[in-house]
Formats: structure tokens, sequence, C-alpha cells
């Protein structure tokens, strides 16, 4: 195998890690909009934990997204 063609494949796999970083953040932000339906008084608590969830979340995301150009580019 080709190296490049071996650079592609690798950085393709850790790339993977992004989509479960999307569907946390679409299941954060879902279990946000159904809480505050329930109960609209506790918005100010609920707000401040879904921003932090999100975050850490993304946070997973970007690295997926690092070990991926790292394997491409280096």
């Amino acid at each position: 195998m080709d190296l490049q063609a071996a650079k592609m494949i690798g950085a393709g796999l850790a790339a993977i890690g992004m989509i479960g970083a999307g569907i946390g953040v679409g299941n954060i932000w879902a279990s946000m909009i159904a809480s505050v339906a329930r109960n609209p008084a506790a918005r100010g608590e609920v707000s401040g934990f879904a921003f932090i969830g999100f975050a850490v979340t993304e946070a997973i995301a970007l690295f997926a997204l690092l070990i991926a150009f790292l394997i491409l580019f280096v």
C-alpha cells in the first residue's frame, strides 16, 4: 500500500470521532430544550450545564480533527 493512501485511510478513520461529537451535541441541545419546555423556571440552571457539556463535546471533535490533520500533514 502506498504511504499516501495509508495516510488518507488513517485520517478518514480519525475523523469518525467527529460523528460521535455531532450526535452528542444534538443530544445535549435536545435535552436542554425538553427540560426547559417542562420547567421554564429552571432555564438558568440548565443552560449553564448545557454549555459546559457542549464545550466538552466540541473539544473531543476538535481533538479528532487535530489527529486527522496530523496524520495527513506530518
